[in-house]
Order: structure tokens, then sequence, then C-alpha cells
């Protein structure tokens, strides 16, 4: 029987276990015929898999860009992506399928589309008119490796600069190259020797389209005459030029370089620079040139009308400043501000008033990218504040290492939280509105509230509002505050087990009816919180400090079979783990001087003012034993109606009664089987078996860590529950890429000599032996080993009882078994509904005692017998391990369903929700697939590849939540939100939000009359005549490969009228018909074919730009 049992969960089946007797089996069909009564209303057609939004700062960002029209802003990075912000809740998210970094981007200004440069020599089309942008074209440079771009304002053909230093012309509309092109060597001529090296920029002169202006790196700018194909003046400089920028007049440009300096040039004096200015050098006496400083990246130069022009620039700091942090240099007229950053500069841009590059610039704000933050300054004021940044980009102020996610939440709890939270808020910003505001928002379709939490690295937790795919922060809470701060590492106290973070948050439990919260960190902290409106002045805090053992005895016996007793009811409390609360332990070390009941961080000794939010009930501290330094805590879990918090490591389980501050329990985990632990352990002391403070078994079997501290907890091995590391590596290590294994099953990890964890945890009220006739309150402990256990909760009467009387913890005996390490665990009642554990609503603690005593009313915990309901009305335990779910009837503990989830990887997450006024298992495996399973019956409905786990971040952070939500943070900085209800997908396209809209293009600035008469003013250009293939041929096709864009039929019939859309169609339509793209016949053809669509438009456009006399200016 028992071989066939096992046979059958080797082959993955789903049939009804077999039992030892016959009269379990006949109580097992019983249980059988009631559960057909379930109505299971979830099917596969309930479900589809896909991503909705992308949340946070764009992770190693690489370019930027502005549309003045649209007001869009466009973020590109090294690993390819592409994120688009408009007004504040209108965010998107793209990714070029290369990965290749972004090096530029260039808006069609108020065209809605977006020309993107790619490192891999591509330049890719996007189309903005639709809710997800697409590329419309590709072109991918074969001989040639781009360097920089530039797009006239309402031109159709872009500039492209190459490294040779060649500059070829792309048709923006089909995508292909002009046969114009404009050799470097034509360029320069006899004015150099050398290569000039790249091109570093391209530009236009503002008055005059025909004149183009070619910077290379060497330090010479060439200006290019378009129409006579030679080059007008040219501008030698022995400095490397890093960016140029013209006055909008178009006389005078600025170039800046790799010496810190500025030289402005007059166009009509080649042979030296108007000016040389030096930001940041020290003027040395004498007349002598000022010290070289470090180059200036970027300079731009704007006008205004009322006052002296603006020169903005990065870098050029002093060679002698060391240490000081980067910055953008702002001068205007006589005043020259440094405005520090926090991170380094990858760009900037400054937004004027006018897209028009040949009127008075305007300057109001700066947009500056940084390496981890994104900086708004305004340039109208003095003093040059920020803006107050409104989107969600402060996910990784400090590295996240781990995350909740609630859906449904009670709606008042986010006002609650953003009420607390608004008092955090900083002072001194702009009090302009955000400049970016283009886009509207989607239509909202979900009524629920949604709440994210992180926890971080440098001990804060965020709480956030989700709420209909958008993402706010509402509240800020530090739980350092707590602890003594050392001021330098040789102040440190030696009872640190990380050397880095040591209060960082691993597991976080909350309970959002109550607003009780629990934290535990990585220095085997747990601190309970209690939320209030009112400030309050702790004089000392409450605190516990727990010895938690492992072995049953420090003894070694000969006798492997030695079983420890069975703690009877009542004193499963250790009397000597208890320290009196409110003063630190004073014993330093044990006789023979190792550290000994000493915990890891110093809790503060001064009175404490906490402000209204997230207010301190207590702190728990495992303490060193006898130099074994305390192992990291595994899993944790509150209860607010029966005032218990509990928690395990590998050493074993301890719980807490909040209300009395007492420990009820502290149990070694060999200790809580008593006389039924079904595996053969020799109790060992911990100093001979020394394990790293990484935790518990590693996944990685062969490998040994010599060390008993880490350097940081990233340096540890990846622990069994995958928790540890508080810094976020982008990548695993190839020797420790080992998620491919299967990991160790029961029995063989305990031939590993592996410790037992306490892997999961779950307080409720339910059946706890097989002879109970009615629920009453316990506690549900999973382990490593797939056991388990539960423990009976004998709680006190409400009101004062409850504060005076104590809690009775003793085990129940009952034992189920699963493979693999448990990680979930729920309840059903008959109908098939989830049970949730009991729970108090939220009043605040600090109203008067006598009402508050007179409000309490608790979930009745236990009912009497003559009102209990009869033994058929049972309930159902659910309990998800890394290999398989089983669903087990109670009170019988019959296993009516099992599920084998997969055989040769392991389950990473896996969460009860609800869906579709129903519920599922969903589960996360480390093979990157996900899945869900009907509940009770376990019914697959779901198996989808979505993503390999390609690093730790993943398995640390992912988590499902109720109606069909589920998020991880897919990159440092950044959290990917998706959904696996079909419902959600199809409401997607609904909930976004659009980034292009109808917005009329200024007018250009009048030119005035004499102005027009007599030559000033812009020059138009025919560029058309100039770069069409009948005016300069057609370019060598091994130059570039065109490649049409999957943005397809779809992306173009979102585009409106205009240039681009109009001619992308006429494209469209070629493409249609099959034929032969880049022949002159078919592009005739395909004009005439579209020619009613946009001959119109073509016409008025031309008529706009190009016969217009000067007198009708």
């Amino acid at each position: 029987m028992r071989k066939f049992n096992i046979r059958k969960v080797l082959d993955g089946l789903t049939a009804v276990s077999a039992v030892a007797s016959a009269s379990s089996a006949a109580q097992q069909q019983q249980a059988g015929n009631r559960e057909t009564e379930i109505q299971e209303t979830l099917q596969s057609e309930h479900f589809q898999l896909c991503k909705t939004v992308r949340h946070g700062f764009p992770y190693q960002p690489s370019a930027l860009a502005f549309d003045p029209v649209q007001k869009i802003l466009a973020i590109g990075t090294q690993t390819g992506a592409l994120r688009l912000f408009g007004r504040p809740g209108v965010e998107c998210y793209c990714q070029h399928d290369s990965g290749a970094a972004v090096i530029q981007l260039q808006f069609l200004i108020n065209e809605g589309a977006l020309v993107s440069a790619l490192a891999d020599d591509t330049l890719h089309l996007w189309n903005l008119r639709q809710k997800r942008p697409a590329i419309l074209h590709s072109l991918k440079f074969n001989r040639e490796r781009i360097t920089f771009c530039h797009l006239p304002f309402q031109s159709k053909w872009l500039y492209v600069g190459t490294e040779r230093g060649n500059i070829h012309i792309v048709n923006v509309e089909s995508f292909t190259l002009s046969g114009y092109v404009i050799m470097w060597n034509k360029a320069i001529e006899l004015s150099s020797k050398s290569h000039p090296g790249p091109v570093v920029h391209i530009s236009d002169n503002p008055m005059d389209e025909g004149k183009l202006l070619i910077g290379f790196e060497s330090g010479t700018v060439v200006l290019w005459d378009l129409k006579s194909k030679k080059a007008d003046y040219r501008y030698t400089h022995d400095e490397a030029i890093h960016s140029v920028a013209w006055h909008h007049e178009g006389k005078q440009f600025i170039c800046s370089h790799s010496d810190g300096t500025l030289t402005i040039w007059n166009v009509k004096s080649p042979t030296k620079p108007f000016q040389t200015i030096t930001p940041h050098g020290k003027q040395l006496k004498d007349g002598k040139k000022p010290e070289p400083c470090k180059p200036i990246l970027k300079v731009e130069y704007k006008t205004t009308r009322a006052g002296e022009p603006f020169i903005i620039l990065s870098g050029g700091l002093s060679y002698d400043t060391v240490g000081r942090r980067p910055c953008l240099t702002v001068m205007h007229g006589k005043s020259t501000a440094v405005l520090e950053m926090d991170y380094s500069i990858v760009d900037f841009l400054t937004l004027c008033e006018t897209p028009y590059p040949n009127d008075f610039q305007e300057p109001y704000a700066v947009v500056v990218l940084l390496e981890k933050d994104l900086v708004l300054i305004d340039l109208a004021q003095n003093g040059y504040p920020i803006f107050e940044n409104p989107y969600p980009l402060t996910i990784h102020e400090s590295p996240v290492t781990c995350c909740e996610y609630f859906a449904d939440c009670p709606v008042d709890l986010i006002p609650a939280l953003y009420s607390v939270g608004a008092r955090q808020k900083r002072q001194g910003y702009s009090k302009k509105e955000w400049p970016i505001s283009g886009g509207n928002w989607g239509v909202i379709t979900q009524s629920y509230s949604e709440i994210i939490i992180t926890g971080h690295a440098d001990g804060s937790i965020k709480f956030w509002d989700a709420s209909a795919i958008t993402l706010q922060v509402l509240y800020k809470l530090k739980t350092a505050k707590v602890f003594e701060k050392s001021r330098n590492k040789d102040d440190r106290p030696n009872t640190d087990i990380v050397d880095e973070d040591p209060y960082a948050i691993q597991i976080i439990s909350w309970c959002p009816e109550s607003r009780m919260l629990c934290i535990a960190g990585v220095s085997a902290h747990v601190i309970i919180y209690r939320f209030s409106k009112q400030e309050v002045t702790t004089e000392v805090i409450p605190m516990l400090e727990i010895r938690l053992l492992y072995e049953i005895n420090d003894i070694e016996t000969p006798d492997g079979e030695q079983v420890p007793p069975v703690p009877t009811p009542g004193t499963g409390s250790n009397p000597q783990s208890i320290v009196p609360q409110s003063h630190p332990s004073t014993s330093s070390s044990s006789s023979d001087g190792l550290r000994d009941n000493v915990p890891c961080l110093k809790v503060k000794n001064s009175p404490l003012k906490q402000s209204p939010g997230y207010q301190i009930e207590l702190v728990i501290q495992l303490v060193w034993v006898s130099g074994e330094p305390p192992q990291q805590i595994t899993s944790l879990a509150i209860n607010s109606a029966y005032g218990l918090v509990v928690f395990g490591n590998c050493n074993g389980i301890a719980m807490v009664d909040y209300l009395q501050k007492t420990v009820l329990l502290n149990l070694g985990t060999i200790e809580l089987y008593g006389s039924n632990d079904p595996y053969r352990r020799e109790p060992r002391s911990p100093r001979k078996t020394r394990q790293p403070s990484g935790g518990l078994c590693d996944i990685n079997e062969g490998t040994v860590v010599p060390e008993d501290r880490c350097k940081s907890p990233t340096s540890a091995k990846m622990s069994r529950k995958l928790s540890l590391p508080t810094e976020l590596k982008p990548d695993l290590d190839v020797k420790d890429n080992s998620f491919s294994r299967s990991r160790s099953s029961s029995v063989t990890s305990i031939d590993k000599e592996s410790r037992e964890a306490i892997s999961a945890l779950h307080f409720c009220e339910t059946f706890t032996r097989k002879a109970d006739t009615s629920p009453s309150p316990c506690l549900w402990v999973g382990t490593t080993l797939g056991t388990v256990l539960v423990i009976v909760l004998n709680l006190p009467p409400g009101g004062e009882q409850r504060l005076l009387q104590p809690v009775i913890v003793s085990p129940s005996g009952t034992i189920l078994r699963l493979k693999g390490a448990i990680l979930r665990m729920a309840f059903l009642d008959t109908t098939g509904s989830l049970v949730p554990p009991a729970h108090e609503t939220w009043r605040e603690h600090y109203e008067d005692k006598d009402e508050k005593e007179k409000a309490k009313k608790r979930r009745p915990v236990s009912v009497s017998p003559s009102s209990s309901q009869e033994i058929s009305e049972n309930q159902y335990a659910v309990i998800c391990s890394e290999k398989q779910a089983k669903v087990i009837s109670l009170p019988s503990q019959n296993c009516i369903y099992k599920q084998n989830i997969t055989e040769t990887s392991f389950v990473l997450r896996g969460d009860i929700v609800s869906l579709s006024n129903s519920i599922c298992l969903a589960c996360f495996c480390a093979n990157g697939h996900i899945m869900t399973f009907s509940l009770p019956s376990l019914r697959p409905l779901l198996d989808v590849y979505y993503l390999p786990l390609t690093n730790m971040r993943i398995a640390r952070t992912f988590c499902f939540t109720d109606n069909g939500q589920a998020l991880y943070l897919v990159s440092p900085t950044e959290i990917q939100r998706l959904t696996y209800s079909q419902e959600t997908c199809e409401n997607l396209q609904e909930m976004l939000g659009e980034l292009f809209t109808l917005v009329e293009t200024p007018e250009a600035p009048n030119r005035g009359f004499f102005k027009g008469l007599f030559g000033g003013g812009a020059q138009s250009l025919d560029r058309e005549e100039l770069f069409g293939e009948s005016a300069s041929g057609k370019a060598s096709r091994s130059l570039a490969q065109h490649i049409p864009g999957p943005g397809g039929i779809e992306g173009v019939k979102g585009a409106a009228s205009g240039v681009v859309g109009e001619l992308a169609r006429a494209r469209l339509a070629l493409d249609e018909r099959g034929q032969k793209l880049g022949e002159l016949e078919e592009k005739t053809a395909a004009m005439l074919y579209s020619a009613d669509s946009f001959s119109k438009h073509a016409h008025e456009m031309m008529l706009k730009y190009k016969d217009k006399k000067w007198y009708q200016f």
C-alpha cells in the first residue's frame, strides 16, 4: 500500500490517496461524497496572464528626450527599455527586443512618434498614438556605428552621425536612407591632417535650415552648406568637444570641452573663439590660463526676451574638489548657481516655452536625469527650487528586500495612511505645477483598493496606494529608529551578525483590518507596531529577549534515539528565556568567555517620540547563545484577535503574547514533535556544528561557508527560504545558479544534516484533533521538511481578563506531512469559501480605557458543546509546499485531494487567493511557470511559462494577491505588476492612459517686415529637393537594412492625420500588397494608390512651408 502511494506521487497523479485501514477509507469516501456538493465556479477561461504596468525609476538610464508640445518625457535605458511619462498617472513601458542600450531619443514633435537610436546601430520609429506604443520601422546600419542623431523640428529628414565621421540622412516616413551623404574628408578637407573622430553633434542653424553645424570629437566644428555640398566655415580647437549649442539668432554657438572650458564662437569668425570661459576654474594671476577642470559633458544656451541668456552645463568641476557630488551649473548673467545632485548626471534638458529654435527660448525648467533619480529644477524662481516629483520613482531609495501585496483592503485604510504620511512631506518645493503634463488618464474599471508594502535594507517600510494600476507612496516607517546607531565602524558592537544593513527587513506580517504590523529583521529582531493617529512619547521601549536553542542539551549522547519529554500544557514557555523587559541584558559572556545572552542590536534607553502612524508596541530580539549567533527568522505571523505573534527559524519557534508582553512558547523544532518525531536525530551542540549566519540549508548542497559572520546578507549562500539577501544582486554567479536542480526531498535532506526550519505559520480557528467536535483557536506550523504540526491555543476571556490571565499553549499531537518545505496554509468552510483568521477591527489605542473595554468585542474563539455544530460541518485545510498541494478534510484529517505541482523544480511562492467570487491556489515556480489550481479539488486551471528565475530578487519579491493581481521586483528600482485574470486583461486597454493627445502646434515666430525685406529671419529649405531620390539618388543597399516593425496595421490605424501618419499609411498600403520595397516603380505606384488619402494634406503642408512669400508672413 505504501509503495503504491509513493509511486502515484512520483507519477504526478492526482487521484485520492490510499489509506491503511478500511475504516479510514470509508471515512474518506464519505468526505469525498460531501466534497462533491461544493460547486467550483472557476474554469480555465477565467485565467489569462499578461503584464499590466511597470512602476519605479527606469533602471540604468542612458537617454532622455522631451516633446515640448505634447509635454511627454521619454527615458531610454542600457537594457533597451523605453519609459514614457506624461501627467502624473500616465506612464508607459516599452522594450526593444534586442536589449541593446538606448544611446539617443528624438521626438517627432507633436506627431505622436519617437525615434530611438541603439548601441547595436539600429534606429527604430515608435508610434505613440496607441496606448501600447509599437515599432513601425527599424533601420539597421551594417558598416558604421551610430554616434549622434538630429531631427529638425517639422522635418522628415533625420541626420545620423557615425563613428567614422560621416553623416547619413534617413527619411523617417519610409525609414530609408537618402543618397545624400556628408563624408568626413569632404567636411574637413585640408583643415586637419588626421581623422577628426566620431560625430558628437549635428544641428542646423536656427535661422538657416540650409546650414548644418557638425561637431567632431577631436575639436573641429564645420558649418556645412547643404545646397552647395561644401563647408562654409571650419572652427578648430585643441580640446576635445563634448557638446555644441546654438544661440537662437544663429550668429553664435557655444562648445563644451574636455578641459572644463566653454568656447563661444561667432559664426563668421572661424579663426578663434569670441570668448573662452572656465566656469569652475581658479583664475590665476599674471594672466595665466586657469587650471584645467573636469570635462563639461553637456552645455545648453537658452535666450530670454527680458534678460540675460541662460548657459546650463553638467560637469566641469575642478580636479581638487575630491568627493564633491555631481553638479549642474546654471549661469545667468553675472550669477552662477552650482546645484549639487545625489547621483551622477546621465543627461539633462532645458524645457522652453517654444518648440521653434529660431525664437527666444524662454526656458522655465531643467529636467535632470540622474543615475538613480529624476529631478526637475524651476528656473523661474529665485534659488532654483526643485519641483515635487509626483511619479513613484523612490522605490529604490534604499534597496528593496521584501514586499507584500494586498487587494480589496478596508476602504478607510488608504485615507488613514495618507493622512499620517502627508505630515512627512518635505518643504521648499517649487510652487508651480509639474511641467510634464501630457496625455490623458485611462478609465478606472476597478472599484477596490490595493496596497503594496515594501521593506528596505535600511530598515524602512513604505506603504503604497496601488489602486487602479497607479502607484503613489502613502507613508514611510523607519524601524531603525528604535535602535542605537553606531557612529562609525569602530563603534559597532561585536554582536552584529551582518556587517552591512543590520536593520534590513526580511518578513512583513500585516493585518489590514486591525492595522497591526509586525516585521522581522536580518539581525534576528521582531518589532510589533500599532497604528495611532495621535503623537505619543514612549518613556521606556517595551522589549523581550529570547534564547532560541537548537540542541536539546549541551551534552552529546551516544544514544541517538533519545527523545525529549513532551511539554505539558501550559508549561511551554521557558522561564530562562524571558529577560526582564525595558532594560537590555547586561551579561555579555558566559563562563568560558563566549558571547552569551546578548542581542545583535541595542535598543535605545532614552524616551522615544513617536509621530502619528505606526508606533512601537514591542521589540523582540533573539540573543547569542554560548558564542553561537542567533539564526535569522524564516517565518512570522501576527493575530490581532488573539494578541499573539509567532516566529521561527532553523533552531525553533517562539510565541509571544504582545498584550501581556510575555513569552508563551520557546521550543526547538525537534521538541515540537514530542515523542512523534519521525526522524532519528542526534542532539548536538551548536558549537560543534557551527553554521554561517546566512541561515538554513543551502540549495547548493556541496557548498561550505567557513565564515561565521557574513560580510553582508548577500554574501550568504541562498537559504532554503530564499529570504536572505538585502542587497539586490542582478544576477547569480554561475556556481550558484542552481535553480535548475531539484532540491532535496524530506528524507534525503536529513542525510545532509540540515536543520529543520519553521517555514510557514498560520493562526486559525479550526479542528485541532480528529476527535474534536468544534473548532478552536490554534496555530498551524509548517517546516522545511514538509511537516505540519498543530499547536492549541487556550485564550482567556476578553476584556480585562485577557490582560490578567495567561494564554495556555500546548501541542496537539496532530502531524501531517507533505513533500518539500511548507509554504502556505489556508482553511475553507463547507461551502468552499475561505475562512479568514480571526481579527479585531482597528480602533484608536489611546482612547478612554473604560470606553475601550466596553467597545472591545473579540470574535468568539471557543464554542460550547451544546451549541456546537455537528461534526459533519467540517472544514478543509489547504496546504501548499515546494513540491505539492494537499486538501485535508477536518476533523477527520483525511487527504481528499492532492496535486504534485512540480517534480523537477520547486515552488517559490504559493498563495490562496480570491478571484471572480471564488478562490484558487496560485503558484510561481523556480522554472518560471505560473500555475493556478481550483479549490478544493486542485484541478489545474493555468500553467504558463512566464519568466526564468534569473536572480534572487525575483524569488524574494514575487507575490500574488486577490482579484488576479501579482507583482515582483523586475529590477532593483522597478516593480512589475501582472494579472492572471481574464477580466482584467480585457479591461486593461481601457485602464491604460493615452500618451498622445491632439494639441495644436504653436504659431511660428513672426519675422517682421524689415527682417523679411532685407533677408533677416529664418531661411527655409526644401529638403525633399536635396535629399529625395530624384536629386540624390539611392543609398548603398549594403549600408543599412530596413526592417518592418511589429507595430503593423494597428499601429498606423491609431495615427491621426499628420505628415508622418499619412505617409506611414501609404507605406502600409504598399506593404499589404506584398510589393518589394525600395524600387522607384513600386514607390510611385504606392503614392498613386494612396493619393486620395493624403494628397490634400501634403499639398497644404507644402504651401505652408515652401511657397509663402515674405509679405504673407
